[in-house]
């Protein structure tokens, strides 16, 4: 269950409202890199946990449910900027400074439309569940494999490129107010980037997580080529030389090495076409 407070996580003020950012803020609630999909991957990785200790699966609710804050202080942050939208197309309105603002992008009918058509028609000058080009928010980005690791590193991956996302929306920012809400997020965003880390530390670090899942027995697997970079440029071209190259291997159980990727299969030969599967007299025979 969850308990609400009607205060914001964090302070939301606009200064000057506008509404062009008012879009460009729906990237971080419905963008790939948003809100929705953090605390949404964090929900389903807490409620499919499995082990003997809760503390994993209690941390991953308190993440989510940290994420659900950022979302109503985002949402919060648009409706407030598009409190001086237009409400109407008009060509006397793009003497106002702010309807200038959104008329002056690449496609200014597109611009001014999509923003009426979604903000002004369907949600009455609030956010919506969506990035900023208006595609809705489809829960494809989610990942809870059951696997505590390979959660973590999906976890590192998400807060990774939220955090560019919320530089760069800091960065195009001009009002005071929404420099200080997203220099709290990216902080956050900091934050929850080491602290999946930590979970991998906990489980052994490199060594004791990968290679994932763990479980399986490396014995099992291919040994010649579990530790090979597979170079597949032409023949007397050099592969790039790096740490995946040479020396020990990561998790500290094998030696990194170069193969030069040549064919070690067969010509696939599928055999004649079924007489039932509608294929060409000639495929059959």
């Amino acid at each position: 269950m969850f308990y609400h407070d009607k205060r914001l996580q964090y302070p939301v003020k606009v200064e000057n409202p506008d509404p062009v950012y008012a879009r460009m803020l729906q990237q971080a609630i419905g963008g790939v890199e948003g809100e929705i999909r953090v605390c949404m991957q964090y929900m389903f990785q807490s409620w499919g946990s499995r082990g003997p200790n809760p503390k994993y699966r209690d941390m991953l609710m308190h993440t989510a449910t940290e994420e659900i804050g950022h979302i109503e202080m985002l949402a919060t942050a648009v409706a407030l900027n598009l409190e001086k939208a237009p409400a109407q197309l008009q060509e006397e309105g793009a003497s106002d400074g702010i309807v200038g603002a959104v008329m002056g992008g690449g496609n200014a009918r597109h611009t001014i439309e999509g923003m009426l058509h979604r903000h002004l028609l369907s949600t009455g000058m609030a956010a919506y569940p969506a990035n900023a080009e208006g595609v809705p928010f489809d829960m494809s980005h989610i990942y809870a494999s059951g696997n505590l690791a390979a959660d973590m590193y999906c976890n590192v991956a998400a807060e990774a490129t939220g955090r560019v996302l919320a530089v760069r929306l800091y960065n195009a920012a001009h009002d005071p107010g929404m420099k200080d809400m997203l220099h709290f997020m990216i902080a956050r965003d900091t934050m929850h980037q080491q602290q999946w880390l930590a979970v991998i530390e906990e489980l052994g670090g490199l060594q004791g997580a990968l290679p994932i899942p763990n479980s399986f027995p490396q014995s099992q697997e291919d040994q010649k080529h579990n530790y090979d970079f597979f170079d597949t440029g032409l023949q007397g071209s050099e592969a790039p030389e790096g740490r995946w190259t040479h020396g020990p291997s990561l998790d500290g159980k094998g030696t990194y090495s170069v193969f030069k990727n040549v064919p070690m299969g067969q010509v696939p030969d599928l055999g004649p076409a079924r007489p039932d599967s509608g294929a060409e007299t000639q495929q059959i025979s």
